[in-house]
């Protein structure tokens, strides 16, 4: 045959979109995934575009699903999130995507993978086989289907949907087993022919790097075309974040960490100030408690991914940190993070513990909806 089809769905979680695979219509022999994601998605693509595939060209649209039966008593289903590079041949494990995350819960309902109330609220119990950690998934039901409608907005979507609540369990060193992997709330990297750089090397639901703006001579208001331009600023945080991630125990050295393109991402911290949207309308100071500019596999996000957003919000409650020292709100306080496309509100609850910072929970708010299901069609090797 031409080509091959397999049964998909395709579906926005957040202010991501992925398709979404049942474990039982994929090859038993996982090494085999690869090249179906990598055909059904358009990659690698030289332009970056993904036309002859589903891929949109950037990462937030270059996702994979893999929903299935739970492994573990305390799930509903188990999911494993693959991030599809749109340039290279690169498919990566590594972590979680908390947007594709609100996703989950819906399609599992929708598909009849759980039991599904007539009407009312749903709880879906997550397991993440990539962070190994449990999500909670709470939303509204509608005829036995995941509600879509409601009037609950998220900054980066346009129009309105049915809120859907994730709660991440334990969320704490998601990938390297401890929120501050290196022991320290701000470590020194040292860049060749540079001054030192002082970064907050987190893992929480998945590792982020966090460095101040102005260390780089900006504002931290700077749009993603900003931060795209600047080719010597890119270059000099991928040297950071490969750093990092030798550092926090992710890669044994920086050519491995380069292979590990998606983790950990590095982001641009700074306080509040008026900053322009990318819908054109101006962001206040006084709407938000801290700006930030996350970068994900060498490009600027147009908003914040969800986990990067939720490791923020615990890094804000650590105290010491980069992200400690610029947040304008309280250790007490639900965290309004700006980020290009508007604010995203997200919450952690810490407990301290005699020789160690306990994560006991994150949060975020997103909505989701499935927008196509059939076969995607993808070309063998």
């Amino acid at each position: 045959m031409p080509q091959q089809a397999i049964r998909c769905v395709f579906m926005r979680g957040g202010t991501s979109k992925a398709l979404m695979f049942r474990l039982e219509d994929l090859p038993t022999d996982r090494k085999a995934w690869a090249d179906i994601f990598l055909a059904a998605m358009g990659s690698p693509d030289e332009y970056g575009r993904q036309l002859d595939g589903m891929g949109g060209g950037i990462s937030s649209l270059s996702k994979v699903c893999i929903i299935g039966q739970p492994t573990r008593p305390d799930a509903d289903v188990d999911f494993t999130f693959c991030q599809v590079s749109p340039r290279e041949a690169s498919v990566d494990y590594a972590g979680n995507c908390g947007n594709m995350s609100s996703a989950i819960g819906p399609f599992a309902v929708d598909d009849g993978l759980v039991q599904r109330p007539d009407d009312g609220k749903a709880t879906v119990r997550i397991y993440n086989t990539n962070t190994k950690k449990i999500v909670h998934a709470h939303f509204e039901v509608t005829g036995g289907r995941a509600e879509v409608n409601g009037d609950f907005r998220i900054d980066g979507v346009s129009g309105s949907g049915s809120a859907i609540r994730l709660d991440f369990l334990d969320p704490g060193g998601a990938r390297t087993r401890s929120v501050l992997p290196t022991g320290n709330a701000v470590d020194v990297i040292e860049i060749d022919g540079e001054d030192p750089v002082e970064a907050s090397l987190v893992d929480a639901t998945n590792p982020s790097v966090f460095v101040r703006a102005g260390d780089f001579g900006l504002l931290g208001t700077e749009t993603p075309d900003e931060i795209e331009r600047d080719d010597a600023l890119l270059a000099k945080l991928e040297t950071i974040r490969r750093e990092a991630s030798v550092r926090m125990g992710m890669s044994a050295d920086h050519s491995e960490a380069a292979r590990q393109a998606s983790q950990p991402k590095i982001a641009l911290l700074a306080a509040p100030a008026a900053a322009s949207l990318l819908t054109g309308a101006v962001l206040q100071a006084e709407e938000y408690d801290i700006s930030c500019r996350m970068i994900s596999m060498g490009r600027p996000h147009r908003a914040i991914p969800i986990t990067g957003a939720l490791c923020l919000a615990a890094a804000c409650k650590i105290p010491g940190t980069i992200a400690e020292a610029a947040a304008s709100g309280g250790q007490d306080d639900e965290i309004h993070i700006g980020h290009p496309s508007g604010v995203i509100l997200v919450d952690a609850e810490i407990s301290k513990r005699p020789e160690s910072i306990h994560i006991e929970r994150a949060t975020v708010y997103r909505t989701a909806r499935r927008l196509f299901q059939g076969e995607v069609l993808y070309r063998a090797k």
